[in-house]
């Protein structure tokens, strides 16, 4: 098994980015969802509710920050002071209360534009803030602002299958079927190469390259699987063919978390032992 893929998201719910080589660090891959955007109210707003915001490309040079979008010009975005010195307010990820610095007025008029709604940038300066959950990791562990763990990973052949499923189940029901989903719709880190398909079901502990990771659960997945991140329209799929074949739990399932349980760089064409 090899590597196939590797990807990273600056901003929660924005556009992401295909790379060759990345550092792991203990909350996840460096540059990997450090920000994230609010309503007025310090609530989380993410693509679910604002598809929109796929269209927003984050673009990292060290902390500096470059959003794009097809609303306006670029707009540079650099967090207030060092870590740990800037304005804090408090936001809620998963349950648990996380300190946040606020990116200014400049970035929030931009993205409200495009979220068509009053938002602001938050920052997590500080990345050691976070837990992750209590019931599936240690007490060092930490995570940045992704859902819940540092890295999600998925396996080319189980989109595979689950596009095979998609396909029987339009022609079942009389339909043309559809062009086959792509990857960006499970906003994975990792894509795995050369597994069976759902193999990852069972696997527990896994090394990419020289870093070790911890698979803590299945991910469940959410309505932005549905959408459509060329067109930011949403459909039925693969919500519709998950439930079909891959739920339990009262949920639908695709892909798997990991914590890291050693740091380094992973790259494209490593390989993957399950350990």
């Amino acid at each position: 098994m090899k590597l196939a893929s590797i990807h990273y998201y600056p901003v929660k719910s924005t556009a992401g980015h295909d790379t060759t080589t990345a550092e792991v660090q203990p909350w996840g891959l460096a540059g990997d969802r450090r920000y994230v955007i609010t309503d007025e109210r310090g609530y989380v707003l993410t693509a679910r509710e604002r598809p929109r915001l796929l269209a927003c490309v984050a673009e990292l040079d060290g902390d500096r920050l470059t959003l794009t979008g097809p609303h306006a010009a670029p707009l540079p975005v650099t967090p207030a002071g060092e870590p740990g010195t800037g304005e804090l307010s408090t936001i809620v990820m998963g349950g648990t209360p996380v300190a946040v610095t606020d990116c200014g007025d400049d970035a929030a008029a931009w993205l409200s534009e495009l979220a068509g709604q009053p938002v602001r940038l938050k920052w997590l300066d500080d990345p050691t803030r976070r837990p992750v959950e209590s019931a599936y990791g240690r007490p060092e562990d930490r995570v940045s602002l992704a859902d819940g763990f540092p890295l999600l990973l998925t396996t080319a052949a189980s989109l595979a299958r689950l596009n095979e499923w998609v396909a029987e189940g339009a022609l079942e029901r009389g339909e043309e079927p559809p062009a086959p989903l792509a990857m960006r719709r499970f906003r994975p880190n990792v894509v795995v190469d050369g597994a069976d398909a759902f193999a990852e079901d069972e696997w527990k502990r896994v090394r990419i390259g020289a870093v070790d990771f911890r698979v803590t659960k299945g991910c469940d997945r959410c309505v932005l699987t549905t959408v459509d991140p060329e067109t930011y329209t949403k459909g039925k799929e693969p919500i519709r063919t998950l439930s079909r074949h891959r739920k339990w739990d009262g949920k639908v399932w695709f892909g798997v978390n990991l914590i890291p349980d050693t740091t380094g760089r992973i790259t494209v064409g490593d390989s993957i032992a399950i350990l």
